[in-house]
């Protein structure tokens, strides 16, 4: 569930929250012109990138790269002329052209982010079964569409909040956070851009260009904790503001409804510290509680007869993961695991290890075996198999309530391990 909380919100937050100040910019400004260009922005792009997101999981015919690249270019232009056409002097000069420069430019950026972010949201409930054998009705995937929606639920929250927020505070306060934001965005874009022309050779590289894109691809969580500052910022300035109104009024309901006002004014504030607060603990606290490294049990005893390892039947046949290792005369360790299958008396037996993620071994989670590198669960029944993520198949026999493996059949597959 956390892993996809923490990644539908991370996708989402920049989007959500520029989106919410360039709303509350063009309806501040332009009124019912400014809303009606947003929202036609904001489903195109919302549109565009479910046909987007079908193109990149469905066919070969998209390269991501320069498809952001594109995206990266435009939004730029977009936020070029929306700048200039808000300085007073060109609004002065040409109110009509900078009305419709600004609201479609504001809706252009808006959409070029969902454009930009989406289509791997959208893609997300796909993934949920890829790999696994959990249904749709399990419990498994239920938390998982839990954490999804989760994520877009912390993204509308963040959007309304950053609207609203914009929009009861002050003007300029407003106005400079706001292009702040897109400028911490565009800065993002920029590198971005860079980093894709390098790898495409479009530019020559040079070791200052080389550690600046190097830079901002290590440390692209530093721009969402910029924009979350920002309007953090903003958001605290006017919660701050709420507690001391001295707004002049001439009769008794005049008073309630300037109180009801800057009530309304600390909710939205308050909801939108709240939601920038949950955004850091994803990034941080709930991140680290999602990749906590999991650590595997401890290898059972058993005992060595003629050449091969005996394990007593008794010792496995709970229904539990259990793991046994092998120290070779190389000094490898090599280990191997044993679940009695569901409702039968046969036994799932293989290397503590795969042919895809190497020896990082399998754990149990639920009364699921889990490949500790991936996270795929394991089809209890086909362990044994070769095939997959399934453990690598050995040789062994079971005579006389005991499991048999000759030692023969570890150091053969010591190379495994190593």
């Amino acid at each position: 569930m956390l892993k996809y909380l923490i990644a539908v919100s991370q996708d989402l937050i920049v989007a959500a929250i520029l989106s919410g100040l360039l709303y509350a910019l063009v309806d501040r400004s332009y009124d019912a012109l400014g809303r009606k260009c947003m929202h036609v922005g904001l489903l195109a792009g919302a549109l565009a990138a479910a046909v987007m997101s079908y193109l990149k999981n469905a066919t070969s015919l998209v390269h991501t790269g320069v498809w952001n690249m594109r995206i990266f270019i435009t939004a730029t232009a977009a936020l070029i002329l929306l700048t200039v056409f808000t300085v007073p002097a060109v609004k002065r000069k040409a109110p009509e052209a900078a009305k419709w420069v600004v609201c479609i430019s504001a809706a252009l950026i808006a959409a070029l982010l969902l454009f930009y972010e989406l289509p791997d949201v959208y893609a997300y409930p796909y993934s949920f079964r890829k790999y696994n054998s959990y249904s749709v009705f399990s419990t498994e995937y239920l938390f998982r569409f839990i954490g999804f929606l989760g994520g877009l639920v912390l993204a509308l929250l963040v959007f309304f909040a950053a609207r609203y927020t914009s929009m009861r505070s002050k003007e300029k306060a407003a106005a400079a956070v706001t292009f702040a934001a897109l400028g911490v965005n565009a800065a993002e874009q920029i590198c971005k851009t860079l980093s894709t022309m390098l790898t495409r050779r479009m530019i020559k590289s040079t070791r200052a260009l080389f550690s600046l894109v190097k830079f901002t691809s290590n440390h692209s969580s530093l721009f969402i904790y910029l924009s979350l500052l920002l309007v953090a910022v903003l958001a605290g300035i006017l919660l701050a503001r709420s507690f001391r109104v001295n707004e002049p009024y001439g009769n008794p309901a005049q008073r309630r409804r300037i109180i009801a006002n800057w009530r309304s004014n600390r909710r939205w504030a308050s909801l939108l510290l709240v939601c920038c607060l949950l955004m850091v603990l994803n990034m941080t606290v709930f991140y680290a509680l999602d990749n906590k490294p999991v650590v595997l049990s401890e290898a059972e005893e058993y005992a060595i007869e003629n050449g091969s390892i005996y394990v007593s039947l008794a010792q496995v046949e709970d229904g539990h993961l259990h793991r046994f290792a092998y120290t070779t005369e190389n000094g490898v360790e090599t280990r191997f695991i044993v679940i009695k299958k569901p409702n039968s008396s046969a036994y799932g037996i293989g290397l503590d290890a795969c042919d895809i993620c190497g020896e990082t071994g399998y754990y149990e989670r639920d009364g699921q075996v889990v490949c500790k590198l991936c996270d795929v669960v394991m089809n209890i029944n086909t362990i044994g198999f070769q095939g997959g993520c399934n453990p690598i198949p050995i040789d062994y026999r079971i005579s006389e309530g005991y499991i048999i493996v000759p030692i023969s059949t570890l150091v053969d597959h010591e190379k495994a391990f190593r």
